[in-house]
């Protein structure tokens, strides 16, 4: 009998971490995720190509130019890792990601802190407090939903100050329900139908998350000059979000 010879792995680099927040951009940490506001057009381009596929479009409904559409980019994006370079990709996705401070919107970018790939990404809704976000398809399963929804509503409470989180779900869409509540968020009142970006309507569910003390971070108050500042690298408080 003869052993087998064993091949040396290439260890996978961790995903570098962001500066604390500041000057409008933020970075929010999970057990098994880093959140942080896209560095550079890479970032956005590759966070919106892992909810462009049918699996996720059949929930979040967004319009055609509002996605990666085209199949070969769209997986060449989803198994990169931020600071990965590759010829076949447009120059212009190594600029910079211009922070706009007017925007009702903000958008994090989504990293597996296992391997550094881009997993996701998520939103926050300033004028509403509503939260929402997707992962990819090599993200699914793995409870990273409730972690991703968890660090919706640790932005809105501890970086912009919000009493209460919101989310919207279709009523059938039993994954996101499920990771909706175990991130902490509740049932709530909502309009029972909702027309998505595509045209489509869908039978709708909401859901709250409720906070005690409230915070604000210097990203935020470099959005709204009005807002103390704060120093903020937020972790989860009361433990860290993990997906069943």
């Amino acid at each position: 009998m003869a052993w087998p010879r064993l091949r040396r792995r290439r260890a996978v680099p961790a995903p570098a971490v962001p500066a604390p927040c500041a000057l409008g951009r933020h970075t929010v940490h999970t057990e098994r995720l880093l959140l942080h506001t896209p560095a550079t057009q890479l970032d956005l381009v590759a966070a919106i190509a892992t909810g462009s596929d049918g699996g996720a479009q059949r929930w979040l409904g967004l319009r055609d130019e509002e996605i990666v559409a085209d199949i070969r980019l769209r997986e060449t994006l989803v198994r990169m890792r931020p600071g990965d370079s590759d010829r076949r990709l447009p120059r212009e996705l190594l600029a910079t990601f211009e922070l706009d401070p007017g925007a009702d919107v903000t958008v994090l970018v989504a990293v597996r802190r296992d391997d550094g790939r881009y997993a996701g990404a998520l939103q926050l809704n300033h004028a509403d407090g509503q939260t929402g976000g997707w992962l990819a398809p090599h993200a699914r399963g793995l409870g990273l939903g409730a972690e991703l929804f968890h660090a919706g509503a640790l932005l809105g409470h501890a970086h912009f100050g919000m009493d209460t989180v919101h989310a919207g779900t279709e009523a059938t869409n039993a994954a996101s329900r499920g990771a909706l509540t175990r991130a902490g968020f509740v049932p709530a009142e909502g309009p029972p139908r909702h027309t998505l970006r595509d045209g489509r309507e869908i039978d709708s569910t909401w859901f709250r998350h409720e906070s005690g003390p409230v915070g604000r971070c210097r990203a935020a108050a470099w959005s709204d000059p009005g807002l103390g500042p704060a120093g903020c690298d937020r972790r989860p408080t009361g433990g860290s979000a993990t997906g069943g």
